[in-house]
């Protein structure tokens, strides 16, 4: 048996003064063959165009060798002073380049800010042979990786972004791997946001100018072939709430710019994201039976966001089903009911109300008199 409760969510936060009764205007239209702008901690959509379809990346798959390489880093395979012999094979490669030569030997953080910032070809190549021996091997990494992280969209065929037959990602897949590198790697993110890198001499400006142009906007990656048009993947961050957004396809460095700059601007505009729970921060309380405590805090495993539409924080809803006897022993995040959250009827997320803490048997007679008080209830 389970009984209902409505209960109060917690904390309480200062609502915005943006009018609730004011009705969300539809998306901006931009001119992207694909498009996807989404909530960082919620994973609320705001608006998308095509997600799912596959198209060319470009450049945009330095983001999946760049994921690769932190790996490799986090898990001790390489270090950032590791110094790496440049191949043939990475000097020759064609597109964008940081400028390596043949021969010389670059350190592996080098190359990281010659991939990142200058985008470059060359240094990718280099970053892929010391983290795998070859690029081909490289790249089964990479898609073994994509696969991990649910990139069901997407597959690689080098580490560069150079066309291939069959090297693609979607919309959704690129905003699922740029979360992952905020998310995962915190410390070497600021690599996406500097805004030039000198290297031999030559110095190189990053190509996202959303960098210059908005100071919410700390990363992450452009791209461009002819094929796949103009591609931008971008992060923001205004007030606490930070926001994705990626554009593929689009028809010059400009265009891609104030597409995404619509995006960003439409979705801080129009909506506002709260962290509701907390993991492991109590909710409520419940009676406990034959327990050494009368009473058990119970709460989430995992922090709770919900992105809604600014101005509508009051309007939002709980309810808890719970367990009608909780009765001792109880462990530690034993599942004992379910926390539901809406917006005006709306159902925005359920999750799993446990316990916080153990909670042992009582003593013979204690045992005793909640059995008889349980009986005649």
């Amino acid at each position: 048996m389970t009984r209902v409760w409505t209960i109060l969510l917690i904390p309480l936060v200062a609502v915005s003064s943006f009018a609730a009764e004011v009705p969300i205007p539809a998306p901006p239209q931009v001119g992207a063959r694909s498009f996807l702008l989404m909530d960082f901690a919620s994973n609320r959509v705001l608006a998308e165009q095509a997600p799912d379809q596959p198209v060319e990346p470009a450049s945009l798959t330095k983001l999946m060798t760049a994921y690769a390489v932190f790996h490799a880093l986090d898990e001790g395979q390489i270090s950032l002073s590791d110094q790496v012999r440049v191949s043939e094979k990475a000097w020759r490669t064609p597109g964008s380049r940081m400028f390596i030569e043949v021969g010389t030997e670059v350190g592996v953080e080098d190359l990281i800010r010659g991939m990142i910032i200058q985008s470059g070809n060359d240094a990718s190549v280099a970053l892929a042979e010391h983290v795998a021996g070859s690029e081909e091997t490289f790249v089964a990494l990479m898609n073994h990786h994509a696969e991990m992280l649910g990139m069901t969209g997407s597959h690689f065929q080098n580490s560069t972004g150079l066309p291939g037959d069959n090297h693609v990602m979607t919309a959704r897949d690129v905003v699922t791997l740029a979360q992952a590198i905020i998310a995962e790697f915190p410390e070497y993110y600021g690599y996406y946001s500097e805004l030039e890198y000198t290297y031999n001499g030559i110095r190189q400006h990053n190509r996202n100018s959303l960098l210059w142009r908005d100071d919410s906007v700390d990363g992450l990656k452009t791209g461009h072939t002819d094929a796949a048009g103009y591609c931008l993947v971008t992060s923001a961050e205004r007030d606490g709430m930070r926001l994705m957004a990626v554009v593929l396809g689009t028809q010059s460095p400009e265009s891609r710019a104030d597409a995404t700059q619509a995006l960003l601007n439409y979705g801080f505009r129009f909506f506002e994201t709260h962290r509701l729970y907390t993991d492991g921060a109590e909710i409520t309380t419940a009676r406990v039976w034959k327990g050494e405590s009368e009473s058990v805090q119970l709460g989430v495993t995992d922090d709770l966001f919900i992105t809604i539409p600014r101005g509508q924080y009051d309007s939002l809803a709980a309810e808890m089903d719970l367990e009608s006897e909780l009765v001792a022993p109880l462990e530690k995040e034993r599942l004992v009911g379910t926390v539901r959250v809406s917006l005006n009827g709306d159902s925005l997320a359920e999750l799993p109300l446990v316990v916080l803490e153990d909670v042992g048997e009582s003593g013979f007679f204690e045992r005793l008199k909640d059995e008889i008080t349980l009986w005649l209830q």
